[in-house]
């Protein structure tokens, strides 16, 4: 008969293996639906991918984006943490490859500057506020040739930037900023009014800090997109994340919610910190929105 002695390290052992193998590599694609375009538009189908955290080695993660293009989405939305290594920028092209020939727009996160470093998990649970490892030290990771890359395919760069595109047939204004997370977002550079004659307008960020919510959500913009959060990575049945790693509210750390007037998407993301590899409760995920009109 089993005893204390040989079933307490089995159970450890099969919780360990369940997070980091099992769960890490469990890729859902979440479809939903958001009602907030002008009669009479047609549909807009956005891809909304966030925080790869890609190494060379994910070769399971690199062919599931690729095959994301068989959702034929009228734009990409790349809300950043796309690298976690200095060789990974190859590896990322390879994963979004297809992807690269439709419109798309991207923000940085702070892995896409800075690699990842090994540190105590239980940290993870203590922070909140934004990162000052960046103030000492200058980025490890390619992020000039990543933005290159990107730029050189013809996505918008919305660091700190705005750019109107079409996409689906309808105009589409974007507007975001780098992540706060690394004290690298200036909404002044892009405040100011919404353009009325869009038929979309989109903030993106990597971070969900509320200012920058709040200030694209005063300005008039319909849809905020933002990933960082990884869902909270570890999520308690029926209590939700244990942590945002960010100002945003744990009940909004992932999923479709409402900031205001605007609606806001935060990404659980398609990955975790090599050093961090573990997910529990909450699947990696990309997300495909459907735009679609308001009801009257």
């Amino acid at each position: 008969m089993p005893n204390a002695r040989t079933v307490l390290p089995l159970s450890a052992l099969g919780a360990v293996t369940y997070v980091s193998l099992v769960e890490r590599g469990w890729f859902r694609l979440r479809r939903q639906e958001v009602p907030l375009l002008r009669p009479g538009r047609p549909p807009l189908k956005i891809l909304h991918i966030s925080d790869l955290h890609l190494t060379p080695r994910r070769r399971r993660l690199i062919r599931w984006v690729r095959a994301l293009d068989r959702l034929r989405p009228d734009l990409v939305v790349n809300t950043g943490d796309s690298i976690a290594h200095p060789a990974a920028v190859p590896a990322l092209v390879e994963a979004i490859g297809p992807l690269l020939q439709r419109p798309g727009v991207f923000v940085y996160g702070s892995n896409d500057l800075y690699a990842p470093r090994p540190e105590n998990p239980l940290s993870y649970l203590r922070r909140s506020a934004p990162s000052d490892f960046h103030e000492h030290v200058p980025p490890d990771l390619p992020w000039e040739e990543l933005g290159a890359t990107l730029r050189a395919a013809g996505w918008s760069d919305l660091n700190n930037a705005a750019e109107h595109v079409k996409a689906g047939g309808l105009s589409v204004e974007v507007r975001g900023v780098h992540d706060s997370h690394i004290a690298q977002d200036d909404y002044g550079r892009v405040a100011g009014p919404a353009d009325p004659g869009a038929d979309v307008r989109l903030g993106v960020m990597h971070s969900p800090e509320p200012r920058n919510l709040d200030a694209f959500t005063a300005d008039g913009f319909d849809l905020l997109l933002a990933g960082h959060t990884h869902g909270g990575q570890v999520r308690i049945p029926y209590l939700g994340p244990l942590i945002t790693n960010c100002g945003i509210d744990r009940t909004r750390a992932r999923g479709l919610h409402r900031n205001g007037a605007a609606w806001l998407h935060v990404s659980a993301g398609l990955g975790t910190s090599p050093y961090l590899p573990v997910r529990f409760c909450c699947p990696p995920e990309a997300t495909l929105l459907t735009l679609v009109p308001a009801a009257a």
